[in-house]
């Protein structure tokens, strides 16, 4: 008689370590991408759920962040409550609003 092959067999070499997901995302993403020291940033992952905890220093560095988190092989989702130490994306930082220029 013929064995059916589940979806969950199939699936399952693709899958990744939720460690696994970790260390590429603290090595790559956060260290050699944005050149981040460890311990600003907290990175913990669950059933490829990954969730950003601490802060940077440019908001607009959190959706890249964001995204390329989203590119690591076996992440579903990103979850993050980054703070940040500049908010570069405000509307006083564009140079022609703050030189009165239009």
């Amino acid at each position: 008689m013929p064995r059916f092959v589940t979806v969950g067999e199939l699936l399952r070499p693709m899958l990744r370590r939720d460690d696994a997901i970790r260390d590429e995302i603290i090595d790559e993403v956060l260290g050699r991408t944005f050149r981040m020291t460890p311990g600003g940033v907290t990175v913990t992952v669950e059933d490829g759920v990954v969730t950003l905890d601490g802060g940077v220093d440019d908001r607009s560095t959190i959706p890249v962040i964001e995204l390329l988190c989203l590119s690591v092989d076996g992440v579903v989702s990103v979850d993050q409550s980054l703070e940040y130490a500049v908010d570069d994306l405000a509307s006083d930082s564009d140079p022609a609003r703050s030189t009165g220029n239009s």
